[in-house]
Order: structure tokens, then sequence, then C-alpha cells
């Protein structure tokens, strides 16, 4: 279930983005939405192993080239079967010094915010609101 959370926007949904174009399927351009902040991005799915990874490529801007985008690999190892531990590497930074640390903190809590989402959906069908909820005062440039 943790797999399929990531793979259909029914489920992701309820925890990270607030719409999607489409399922995640190898080889597809697919736009994420976060309508509370007028945001979204395009992720090309480049690898999909069923229930053990999903790989995608991720531009911040569709106009920019493929030099200036980020691969996320989401890695998932069934514990048990009612546990899932879920792995999340993204690389690809094009940021040095200073600005790579803060674009790592900013990364690796985010995808924590996520996953605590996406934990409190699964387990107890809560929908905790954490991404929407965590820029208030948030305003595009």
């Amino acid at each position: 279930m943790v797999f399929q959370a990531f793979i259909d926007p029914v489920i992701t949904t309820r925890f990270w983005f607030t719409k999607s174009s489409g399922k995640l399927e190898a080889g597809k351009t697919i736009t994420w939405e976060w309508e509370m902040y007028n945001v979204s991005s395009d992720v090309l799915v480049k690898e999909i192993v069923p229930n053990e990874k999903i790989t995608i490529v991720e531009w911040d801007d569709p106009s920019k080239t493929a030099g200036s985008s980020t691969t996320t690999d989401f890695e998932f190892k069934a514990l048990t079967a009612d546990t899932t531990y879920v792995v999340i590497k993204k690389y690809g930074f094009q940021q040095t010094g200073n600005e790579l640390i803060e674009a790592i903190n900013d990364n690796t809590g985010g995808y924590t915010t996520v996953l605590d989402g996406l934990k409190a959906w699964l387990e107890f069908g809560i929908e905790l609101n954490l991404v929407r909820d965590k820029f208030p005062f948030f305003k595009q440039k």
C-alpha cells in the first residue's frame, strides 16, 4: 500500500500535493500542483520497479534544461506484511557551499513532512494537512 500511495494521486493528494495530471508510469511526465501555493512541478518518471523503487527527474521550472534538474529515488523495503521502510534519495543539486546545505536541509525537512503525513493517512486515516499548512504566509515570487 505504501508504494501505491506514491504512484496513485488519489492517495498521494491526501498527504503531499493537491493535484496531479496522472498516475506515475515509467516514461511519462506528470505535473504535480500545490494549489494553495500556486506552485507546480513537472516530474519525468524514469523508472518504476513495483513495490521496490520509483525514480523521478524533477524540474522546478519546466522551461529549464535537463542540467538544472534533480533526481529522486523512492526506495521501498517490506519489513513485515504490514510495514514498509521508505528511503528517499535526492541528487543532482546544482548549488554549492551554504546554498547546497540549505537545499539539502529543505529537501530533508520536506520529505520528512511528506512521510509523516503518509504515515498518519495510511495507518489512521487522518489527513494532517502538513504540507498544506507548512507555509501559511507563502507568497509566490
